[in-house]
Protein backbone atom coordinates (compact mmCIF):
# COMPACT_ATOMS: atom_id res chain seq x y z
CA UNK A 1 0.00 0.00 0.00
CA UNK A 2 2.83 2.34 0.86
CA UNK A 3 4.49 1.62 -2.49
CA UNK A 4 1.25 2.40 -4.33
CA UNK A 5 0.91 5.72 -2.53
CA UNK A 6 4.56 6.53 -3.30
CA UNK A 7 4.07 5.69 -6.99
CA UNK A 8 1.06 7.98 -7.22
CA UNK A 9 2.79 10.72 -5.25
CA UNK A 10 5.84 11.02 -7.49
CA UNK A 11 3.62 11.39 -10.55
CA UNK A 12 1.56 14.12 -8.85
CA UNK A 13 4.76 15.76 -7.69
CA UNK A 14 6.04 15.75 -11.27
CA UNK A 15 2.94 17.53 -12.61
CA UNK A 16 3.03 20.21 -9.91
CA UNK A 17 6.79 20.67 -10.26
CA UNK A 18 6.51 21.14 -14.03
CA UNK A 19 3.80 23.78 -13.55
CA UNK A 20 5.71 25.55 -10.80
CA UNK A 21 8.94 25.53 -12.82
CA UNK A 22 7.09 27.01 -15.78
CA UNK A 23 5.64 29.90 -13.78
CA UNK A 24 8.84 30.77 -11.93
CA UNK A 25 10.91 30.70 -15.15
CA UNK A 26 8.37 33.02 -16.75
CA UNK A 27 8.93 35.45 -13.88
CA UNK A 28 12.72 35.20 -14.17
CA UNK A 29 12.83 35.79 -17.93
CA UNK A 30 9.89 38.02 -18.84
CA UNK A 31 11.83 41.18 -17.97
CA UNK A 32 14.37 40.49 -20.74
CA UNK A 33 12.64 42.21 -23.71
CA UNK A 34 11.54 45.28 -21.74
CA UNK A 35 14.70 45.78 -19.67
CA UNK A 36 16.15 48.74 -21.64
CA UNK A 37 12.86 50.67 -21.66
CA UNK A 38 12.21 49.81 -18.01
CA UNK A 39 15.70 50.98 -17.00
CA UNK A 40 15.20 54.21 -18.95
CA UNK A 41 11.88 54.80 -17.21
CA UNK A 42 13.72 54.66 -13.88
CA UNK A 43 15.73 57.76 -14.75
CA UNK A 44 18.74 56.38 -16.65
CA UNK A 45 19.31 58.61 -19.68
CA UNK A 46 22.46 57.78 -21.68
CA UNK A 47 22.37 54.80 -24.01
CA UNK A 48 25.59 53.34 -22.59
CA UNK A 49 24.27 53.56 -19.03
CA UNK A 50 21.01 51.92 -20.08
CA UNK A 51 22.93 49.00 -21.60
CA UNK A 52 25.14 48.62 -18.54
CA UNK A 53 22.30 48.68 -16.03
CA UNK A 54 20.22 46.33 -18.21
CA UNK A 55 23.11 43.86 -18.20
CA UNK A 56 23.49 44.14 -14.43
CA UNK A 57 19.77 43.61 -13.85
CA UNK A 58 19.64 40.62 -16.23
CA UNK A 59 22.68 38.87 -14.77
CA UNK A 60 21.81 39.58 -11.14
CA UNK A 61 19.15 36.88 -10.84
CA UNK A 62 21.27 34.16 -12.41
CA UNK A 63 24.31 35.16 -10.35
CA UNK A 64 22.62 34.72 -6.97
CA UNK A 65 20.78 31.62 -8.21
CA UNK A 66 24.12 30.07 -9.20
CA UNK A 67 25.69 30.89 -5.84
CA UNK A 68 22.81 29.59 -3.72
CA UNK A 69 21.66 26.48 -5.64
CA UNK A 70 24.06 24.09 -3.86
CA UNK A 71 23.09 25.61 -0.49
CA UNK A 72 19.36 25.13 -1.05
CA UNK A 73 20.04 21.63 -2.38
CA UNK A 74 21.98 20.67 0.73
CA UNK A 75 19.23 22.08 2.96
CA UNK A 76 16.71 20.05 0.97
CA UNK A 77 18.71 16.91 1.63
CA UNK A 78 18.59 17.67 5.34
CA UNK A 79 15.11 19.09 5.90
CA UNK A 80 13.09 17.72 2.98
CA UNK A 81 12.87 18.79 -0.66
CA UNK A 82 9.24 19.90 -0.49
CA UNK A 83 10.22 22.64 1.96
CA UNK A 84 12.64 24.09 -0.60
CA UNK A 85 9.89 24.25 -3.23
CA UNK A 86 7.58 26.03 -0.79
CA UNK A 87 10.32 28.50 0.14
CA UNK A 88 11.17 29.25 -3.48
CA UNK A 89 7.61 29.64 -4.77
CA UNK A 90 6.45 31.78 -1.85
CA UNK A 91 9.61 33.91 -2.00
CA UNK A 92 9.24 34.59 -5.72
CA UNK A 93 5.50 35.22 -5.38
CA UNK A 94 6.33 38.01 -2.92
CA UNK A 95 9.39 39.47 -4.68
CA UNK A 96 8.21 39.44 -8.31
CA UNK A 97 5.43 42.07 -7.92
CA UNK A 98 7.91 44.38 -6.19
CA UNK A 99 10.07 44.50 -9.34
CA UNK A 100 7.30 46.29 -11.21
CA UNK A 101 7.07 48.83 -8.37
CA UNK A 102 10.76 49.81 -8.57
CA UNK A 103 11.38 53.57 -8.44
CA UNK A 104 15.14 53.53 -8.96
CA UNK A 105 17.50 51.39 -10.98
CA UNK A 106 19.39 50.22 -7.89
CA UNK A 107 16.09 48.88 -6.54
CA UNK A 108 15.58 46.94 -9.76
CA UNK A 109 19.03 45.32 -9.51
CA UNK A 110 18.56 44.60 -5.80
CA UNK A 111 15.21 42.94 -6.40
CA UNK A 112 16.62 40.89 -9.27
CA UNK A 113 19.39 39.73 -6.91
CA UNK A 114 16.72 38.86 -4.36
CA UNK A 115 14.75 36.96 -7.00
CA UNK A 116 17.71 34.66 -7.60
CA UNK A 117 18.33 34.33 -3.87
CA UNK A 118 14.73 33.48 -3.01
CA UNK A 119 14.09 31.44 -6.15
CA UNK A 120 15.43 28.10 -7.21
CA UNK A 121 12.10 26.36 -7.73
CA UNK A 122 13.14 24.67 -10.97
CA UNK A 123 16.42 23.44 -9.48
CA UNK A 124 14.59 22.19 -6.39
CA UNK A 125 12.03 20.50 -8.62
CA UNK A 126 14.81 18.78 -10.57
CA UNK A 127 16.31 17.47 -7.34
CA UNK A 128 12.95 16.25 -6.04
CA UNK A 129 11.99 14.50 -9.30
CA UNK A 130 15.45 12.94 -9.72
CA UNK A 131 15.35 11.63 -6.15
CA UNK A 132 11.78 10.30 -6.22
CA UNK A 133 11.17 8.96 -9.72
CA UNK A 134 11.80 5.22 -10.15
CA UNK A 135 15.12 4.47 -11.84
CA UNK A 136 13.36 2.97 -14.87
CA UNK A 137 11.25 6.15 -15.36
CA UNK A 138 13.73 8.78 -14.20
CA UNK A 139 14.82 9.92 -17.65
CA UNK A 140 11.24 10.39 -18.83
CA UNK A 141 10.25 12.27 -15.66
CA UNK A 142 13.23 14.62 -15.94
CA UNK A 143 12.41 15.12 -19.63
CA UNK A 144 8.85 16.17 -18.79
CA UNK A 145 10.15 18.55 -16.15
CA UNK A 146 12.72 19.92 -18.61
CA UNK A 147 9.89 20.68 -21.05
CA UNK A 148 8.16 22.77 -18.37
CA UNK A 149 11.37 24.64 -17.58
CA UNK A 150 12.16 25.33 -21.24
CA UNK A 151 8.58 26.37 -21.96
CA UNK A 152 8.78 28.92 -19.15
CA UNK A 153 12.02 30.29 -20.59
CA UNK A 154 10.31 30.72 -23.97
CA UNK A 155 7.02 32.10 -22.66
CA UNK A 156 8.68 34.61 -20.32
CA UNK A 157 10.16 36.90 -23.00
CA UNK A 158 6.98 36.57 -25.09
CA UNK A 159 4.82 37.67 -22.17
CA UNK A 160 7.27 40.40 -21.25
CA UNK A 161 7.18 41.71 -24.80
CA UNK A 162 3.38 41.86 -25.15
CA UNK A 163 1.52 41.97 -21.83
CA UNK A 164 2.98 45.26 -20.46
CA UNK A 165 1.67 47.10 -23.51
CA UNK A 166 -1.83 45.85 -22.66
CA UNK A 167 -2.02 46.21 -18.88
CA UNK A 168 1.15 48.08 -17.89
CA UNK A 169 4.49 47.01 -16.45
CA UNK A 170 3.48 47.01 -12.78
CA UNK A 171 0.31 44.93 -13.26
CA UNK A 172 2.29 42.45 -15.40
CA UNK A 173 4.63 41.69 -12.50
CA UNK A 174 1.73 41.52 -10.07
CA UNK A 175 -0.04 39.02 -12.32
CA UNK A 176 3.14 36.97 -12.58
CA UNK A 177 3.48 36.93 -8.79
CA UNK A 178 -0.13 35.79 -8.51
CA UNK A 179 0.48 32.86 -10.86
CA UNK A 180 3.56 31.86 -8.86
CA UNK A 181 1.45 32.01 -5.70
CA UNK A 182 -0.91 29.50 -7.34
CA UNK A 183 2.13 27.27 -7.84
CA UNK A 184 2.93 27.72 -4.14
CA UNK A 185 -0.60 26.67 -3.18
CA UNK A 186 -0.43 23.66 -5.52
CA UNK A 187 2.92 22.66 -4.01
CA UNK A 188 1.54 23.07 -0.50
CA UNK A 189 -1.55 21.01 -1.27
CA UNK A 190 -0.22 18.21 -3.45
CA UNK A 191 3.57 17.77 -3.26
CA UNK A 192 4.85 15.24 -0.74
CA UNK A 193 8.31 14.09 0.28
CA UNK A 194 8.20 10.52 -1.01
CA UNK A 195 10.59 8.40 1.11
CA UNK A 196 13.74 7.24 -0.62
CA UNK A 197 17.14 6.01 0.45
CA UNK A 198 18.02 9.43 1.84
CA UNK A 199 14.79 10.26 3.70
CA UNK A 200 13.03 7.97 6.13
CA UNK A 201 9.31 7.27 6.07
CA UNK A 202 8.93 9.60 9.05
CA UNK A 203 10.49 12.42 7.08
CA UNK A 204 13.72 12.48 9.08
CA UNK A 205 17.06 12.39 7.26
CA UNK A 206 19.06 9.19 7.19
CA UNK A 207 22.66 9.69 8.40
CA UNK A 208 24.83 11.07 5.61
CA UNK A 209 27.25 8.91 3.71
CA UNK A 210 30.84 9.01 4.91
CA UNK A 211 32.30 9.77 1.50
CA UNK A 212 33.38 13.31 0.82
CA UNK A 213 33.95 15.14 -2.40
CA UNK A 214 32.17 14.54 -5.70
CA UNK A 215 31.34 11.01 -6.83
CA UNK A 216 33.37 9.55 -9.67
CA UNK A 217 32.45 10.96 -13.06
CA UNK A 218 30.39 13.85 -11.67
CA UNK A 219 32.99 16.59 -12.32
CA UNK A 220 32.94 15.72 -16.02
CA UNK A 221 29.14 15.86 -16.02
CA UNK A 222 29.23 19.28 -14.34
CA UNK A 223 31.66 20.47 -16.99
CA UNK A 224 29.24 19.18 -19.64
CA UNK A 225 26.44 21.32 -18.18
CA UNK A 226 28.65 24.40 -18.26
CA UNK A 227 29.81 23.77 -21.82
CA UNK A 228 26.27 23.12 -23.03
CA UNK A 229 24.81 26.38 -21.74
CA UNK A 230 27.96 28.25 -22.76
CA UNK A 231 27.68 26.99 -26.34
CA UNK A 232 23.96 27.72 -26.57
CA UNK A 233 24.04 31.14 -24.91
CA UNK A 234 27.18 32.34 -26.71
CA UNK A 235 25.19 32.34 -29.96
CA UNK A 236 22.27 34.38 -28.58
CA UNK A 237 23.81 37.89 -28.90
CA UNK A 238 24.94 37.35 -32.51
CA UNK A 239 21.93 35.58 -34.05
CA UNK A 240 20.33 38.83 -35.26
CA UNK A 241 23.55 40.11 -36.82
CA UNK A 242 24.21 36.72 -38.41
CA UNK A 243 20.69 36.56 -39.84
CA UNK A 244 21.25 39.97 -41.41
CA UNK A 245 24.55 38.75 -42.85
CA UNK A 246 22.73 35.79 -44.42
CA UNK A 247 20.32 38.08 -46.24
CA UNK A 248 17.69 38.73 -43.61
CA UNK A 249 17.86 42.47 -44.29
CA UNK A 250 15.34 44.57 -42.39
CA UNK A 251 13.66 41.37 -41.17
CA UNK A 252 16.81 40.09 -39.45
CA UNK A 253 15.36 40.53 -35.97
CA UNK A 254 12.26 38.52 -36.91
CA UNK A 255 14.40 35.75 -38.40
CA UNK A 256 16.54 35.70 -35.26
CA UNK A 257 13.49 35.49 -33.03
CA UNK A 258 12.11 32.64 -35.12
CA UNK A 259 15.44 30.80 -35.02
CA UNK A 260 15.66 31.02 -31.22
CA UNK A 261 12.01 30.08 -30.78
CA UNK A 262 12.37 27.01 -33.02
CA UNK A 263 15.42 25.80 -31.09
CA UNK A 264 13.59 26.12 -27.79
CA UNK A 265 10.38 24.67 -29.20
CA UNK A 266 12.21 21.67 -30.57
CA UNK A 267 13.65 20.95 -27.14
CA UNK A 268 10.30 21.40 -25.40
CA UNK A 269 8.63 18.93 -27.74
CA UNK A 270 11.42 16.36 -27.80
CA UNK A 271 12.54 16.32 -24.14
CA UNK A 272 10.03 13.68 -22.88
CA UNK A 273 10.84 11.36 -25.80
CA UNK A 274 14.56 11.85 -25.22
CA UNK A 275 13.94 10.99 -21.58
CA UNK A 276 12.36 7.69 -22.60
CA UNK A 277 15.41 6.94 -24.73
CA UNK A 278 17.56 7.68 -21.68
CA UNK A 279 15.58 5.11 -19.68
CA UNK A 280 15.99 2.48 -22.40
CA UNK A 281 19.51 3.13 -23.69
CA UNK A 282 21.17 4.75 -20.71
CA UNK A 283 22.24 8.28 -19.94
CA UNK A 284 25.73 7.85 -21.40
CA UNK A 285 24.41 6.97 -24.84
CA UNK A 286 22.09 9.98 -24.91
CA UNK A 287 24.80 12.36 -23.67
CA UNK A 288 27.30 11.14 -26.28
CA UNK A 289 24.74 11.19 -29.08
CA UNK A 290 23.42 14.63 -28.17
CA UNK A 291 26.89 16.15 -27.96
CA UNK A 292 27.90 14.68 -31.32
CA UNK A 293 24.69 15.80 -33.05
CA UNK A 294 24.82 19.23 -31.44
CA UNK A 295 28.41 19.76 -32.56
CA UNK A 296 27.59 18.87 -36.16
CA UNK A 297 24.49 21.06 -36.23
CA UNK A 298 26.28 24.07 -34.74
CA UNK A 299 29.01 23.66 -37.37
CA UNK A 300 26.36 23.42 -40.08
CA UNK A 301 24.82 26.69 -38.90
CA UNK A 302 28.14 28.41 -39.57
CA UNK A 303 27.73 27.37 -43.23
CA UNK A 304 24.02 28.18 -43.54
CA UNK A 305 23.30 29.81 -46.94
CA UNK A 306 20.22 31.77 -45.86
CA UNK A 307 17.98 32.47 -42.83
CA UNK A 308 15.54 29.69 -43.72
CA UNK A 309 18.21 27.01 -43.50
CA UNK A 310 19.51 28.60 -40.31
CA UNK A 311 16.05 28.30 -38.72
CA UNK A 312 15.70 24.67 -39.79
CA UNK A 313 19.12 23.85 -38.37
CA UNK A 314 18.20 25.58 -35.10
CA UNK A 315 15.06 23.45 -34.88
CA UNK A 316 17.11 20.31 -35.44
CA UNK A 317 19.59 21.50 -32.82
CA UNK A 318 16.80 21.92 -30.28
CA UNK A 319 15.59 18.38 -30.91
CA UNK A 320 19.10 16.93 -30.79
CA UNK A 321 19.98 18.61 -27.49
CA UNK A 322 16.60 18.08 -25.83
CA UNK A 323 17.71 15.05 -23.86
CA UNK A 324 21.11 16.33 -22.77
CA UNK A 325 20.14 18.20 -19.60
CA UNK A 326 17.79 15.45 -18.30
CA UNK A 327 20.38 12.79 -19.15
CA UNK A 328 23.11 14.65 -17.26
CA UNK A 329 20.82 14.99 -14.24
CA UNK A 330 19.91 11.31 -14.43
CA UNK A 331 23.58 10.30 -14.68
CA UNK A 332 24.48 12.44 -11.66
CA UNK A 333 21.59 10.97 -9.68
CA UNK A 334 22.72 7.45 -10.55
CA UNK A 335 26.19 8.14 -9.12
CA UNK A 336 25.18 10.11 -6.03
CA UNK A 337 24.01 8.76 -2.66
CA UNK A 338 20.44 9.84 -1.89
CA UNK A 339 21.47 11.88 1.12
CA UNK A 340 23.68 14.08 -1.13
CA UNK A 341 21.50 14.36 -4.24
CA UNK A 342 20.41 17.92 -3.51
CA UNK A 343 23.90 19.21 -2.91
CA UNK A 344 25.40 17.64 -6.04
CA UNK A 345 22.50 18.48 -8.36
CA UNK A 346 22.62 22.00 -6.93
CA UNK A 347 26.21 22.19 -8.13
CA UNK A 348 24.97 21.07 -11.55
CA UNK A 349 22.53 23.99 -11.59
CA UNK A 350 25.35 26.36 -10.68
CA UNK A 351 27.52 24.90 -13.42
CA UNK A 352 24.79 25.52 -15.98
CA UNK A 353 24.29 29.11 -14.79
CA UNK A 354 28.02 29.78 -15.17
CA UNK A 355 27.70 29.01 -18.86
CA UNK A 356 24.54 31.09 -19.10
CA UNK A 357 26.25 34.13 -17.60
CA UNK A 358 29.62 33.87 -19.37
CA UNK A 359 28.37 32.58 -22.74
CA UNK A 360 26.64 35.75 -24.03
CA UNK A 361 29.58 37.95 -23.01
CA UNK A 362 32.28 35.87 -24.72
CA UNK A 363 30.02 35.04 -27.66
CA UNK A 364 29.52 38.72 -28.43
CA UNK A 365 33.26 39.41 -28.14
CA UNK A 366 34.27 36.47 -30.35
CA UNK A 367 31.57 37.30 -32.89
CA UNK A 368 32.71 40.90 -33.03
CA UNK A 369 36.37 39.93 -33.56
CA UNK A 370 36.20 36.76 -35.63
CA UNK A 371 32.84 36.97 -37.37
CA UNK A 372 29.68 34.92 -37.11
CA UNK A 373 30.02 32.00 -39.52
CA UNK A 374 31.41 30.91 -42.83
CA UNK A 375 32.04 34.44 -44.14
CA UNK A 376 34.87 35.32 -41.79
CA UNK A 377 38.23 33.66 -42.04
CA UNK A 378 40.35 36.05 -40.01
CA UNK A 379 39.95 38.44 -37.07
CA UNK A 380 38.60 41.90 -37.67
CA UNK A 381 40.93 44.02 -35.59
Amino acid sequence: MTRERSTGSWRINLVVCAFGSFTTLVAMTMLIPLLPDFVRSLGVRSDSAVLHWSGYAYSATFLTAALTAPVWGALGDRFGRRSMLLRASLGMALVTPLIGLSHAVWQLVLLRLLTGLMGGYSSGATILVAAQAPAERRGWALGVLSSGILAGSVAGPLIGGTLPALIGTGPTFIASGAVIFVAFLATLAFVRDVPDAGISAAGRPVPASRSRGLPSGVPLLLATSTMLTFALMSAEPIITVYARQLGGGTHAAAWAGLAMALAAGGSVAAAPLAGRITDRRGAHAVIAGSLAAGTLLLAAQAAAPNPIVLCLLRLAQGVALAGLTPAVAAAIRQRTPSDRVGRVLGLNVSAAYVGQIVGPVLGAQVGGSWGYGRCSSRPRW
